[in-house]
């Protein structure tokens, strides 16, 4: 009886091992599938994919992002996109990258074999969103591979007005060299400049005649068209220097033994004769201030007094009156960029300016 029993507590315990056995069998396959899903993930699933490419323009590695697949585009898949297939490649470096920090994956959804993985960061400190499309491109080994449905990139059409050359984000640039047209390019023609999403991009101007700072946009939305108009300003040195040309124009006007001097803007009217040649001075020249005039500068009026003496002979009865007299008068002009970076100052209007 007393081995009866003991085989039965045996049989018993044996049961209670295999079925812990069979709990912990269990147990641990569902920890396998878990870590495995968190593994596929992390490391082998679109977010993943999306998270690396965000990682290379954080750490600036600009030439790696561009080998992400679905990255790099074609002047066909440009123009299909509504962009200038021409777009220039200048600001797809390192120099041109802003920084890139907090980037999260705040959603993946998947549907018709593409999935959409939409993420937050701060370019520059400044909050975005971005949603990216990426889908399945065969395998490497057991783990997928991945590629953008449609490429990160994007572009900024930009314009500034006053200056050829600029910084984006600190890397120097010249429209001349850069646009598809070359020297030969308008001014006001937008430039298109491709560059990676999501990113902040700055434009500064710092030029001997012209200065413009705080000018940026966020690029956040893959293969759209950002405009962007900077309008510079001109500096004091190149004030300086428009002022001293305007005073040497006139000074040189007040040579002029007429009593209209050609091509300047003062003079007097008399209707009798002159006895003797008159004699011009400039008692006050003007303050000269400039504004944006397209792609150019133009001259505001500015007032401004010449003084004249003359002898003037009377028609009537030959009498001679001597004249000393001031002439208030008003200065304008044009300034404008010349192709080889240098300056064209005219004062007065197109007809009637000097240089």
């Amino acid at each position: 009886m007393n081995g009866a029993e003991t085989k039965a507590r045996r049989r018993s315990r044996l049961g209670v091992d295999l079925a812990l056995l069979g709990l912990v069998g269990v147990l641990l396959i569902a920890a396998l599938g878990a870590g495995g899903a968190v593994l596929y993930k992390d490391f082998y699933g679109p977010s993943a994919f999306v998270t690396r490419y965000l990682d290379l323009l954080s750490s600036g590695r600009a030439a790696d992002a561009l080998r992400v697949p679905g990255v790099a585009v074609d002047r066909e898949t440009l123009e299909t996109a509504g962009i200038d297939p021409t777009a220039s490649e200048a600001l797809l470096r390192r120099a041109a990258l802003g920084p890139l920090t907090e980037v999260h994956v705040d959603a993946e959804e998947s549907a018709d074999g593409v999935t959409a993985v939409t993420v937050s960061y701060e370019a520059g400190g400044h909050p975005g969103r971005t949603t990216f499309s990426v889908t399945q491109d065969g395998w490497e080994g057991v783990t997928p591979r991945w590629r953008f449905t449609q490429s990160p990139l994007a572009v900024i059409e930009l314009t500034v007005r006053g200056a050829d050359r600029f910084a984006v984000n600190g890397f120097e640039v010249d429209r001349r060299q850069v646009s598809a047209a070359g020297i030969d390019a308008a001014p006001l023609d937008p430039l298109p400049l491709l560059v990676f999403t999501p990113g902040l991009y700055s434009v500064t101007v710092d030029t001997a005649i012209s200065h413009a700072s705080g000018h940026g946009v966020l690029a956040d939305t893959p293969l759209a068209v950002t405009p962007l108009d900077v309008q510079a300003e001109p500096t004091d040195e190149f004030l300086d220097v428009v002022q001293q040309r305007v005073e040497e124009f006139l000074t040189t006007c007040a040579t002029q033994q007429v009593l209209q001097p050609t091509a300047c803007p003062f003079g007097l009217q008399v209707r009798n004769r002159i006895a003797n040649l008159p004699t011009w001075s400039i008692v006050s020249h003007p303050a000269v201030t400039l504004e944006p005039d397209g792609a150019d500068w133009r001259i505001r009026p500015a007032d401004a007094v010449a003084h004249v003496e003359v002898e003037i002979k009377s028609l009537f009865d030959g009498s001679i009156e001597e004249v000393s007299e001031d002439v208030p008068f008003q200065v304008d002009g044009t300034i404008t960029i010349l192709s080889d970076g240098s300056v064209s100052i005219r004062v007065g209007s197109p007809d009637d300016a000097g240089e």
